[in-house]
């Protein structure tokens, strides 16, 4: 099986082993790129539908990537900007305010079946939740996915001090909750 990014990318550009080297992208990619989206938007009905919106995006635009940056990176960019599409249409849905859409996230975690307030990864999940979107999506990739600020700052379009910035206050506000409630 293909594992090397580069010589998946050669295969999916040959007509004849394009749709071999996508299913080798998907089974290498999917999990991760399944978490990192996850732990933005919380339900998993929600993940599956944008993580699908991800790959069909990657398939009309894989023959395209000019592999400027690691084909993760490009992966990384397309999921990270599927999850803020997704949330900005839940939150014109609702037309709800910012405030009352990341609450809303908060109620899906406390709504889980296995929530149980007293477990710390659970006062985790709660905590992350409640942070404006920007701080919840660097703490995720920064804390889950223990990405560099170096990539991080590819991914999101923004400088590694804003970034750490962003890190910093999340973690700040993360540590409050979890020591006051």
């Amino acid at each position: 099986m293909l594992t090397d990014d580069k010589e998946l990318l050669l295969q999916f550009n040959k007509p004849e082993s394009k749709e071999t080297a996508f299913t080798a992208i998907i089974k290498k990619y999917q999990e991760k790129l399944y978490w990192h989206i996850r732990r933005m938007l919380v339900d998993h009905d929600n993940t599956n539908d944008v993580l699908q919106n991800v790959f069909i995006k990657v398939w009309k635009g894989l023959e395209n990537f000019r592999e400027d940056s690691q084909l993760y990176t490009w992966l990384y960019r397309i999921a990270t900007n599927e999850c803020l599409t997704f949330l900005d249409q839940q939150k014109r849905k609702a037309s709800v305010s910012l405030d009352e859409g990341e609450s809303g996230l908060s109620n899906k975690v406390l709504a889980d079946t296995g929530f149980d307030a007293n477990k710390l990864e659970w006062k985790l999940q709660l905590a992350i939740q409640r942070l404006p979107e920007k701080q919840r999506l660097v703490f995720n990739l920064r804390y889950y996915d223990e990405m560099p600020y170096e990539e991080m700052s590819r991914i999101l379009d923004t400088s590694e001090g804003a970034l750490k910035a962003s890190y910093h206050h999340a973690a700040k506000k993360i540590e409050d909750f979890i020591l006051n409630h």
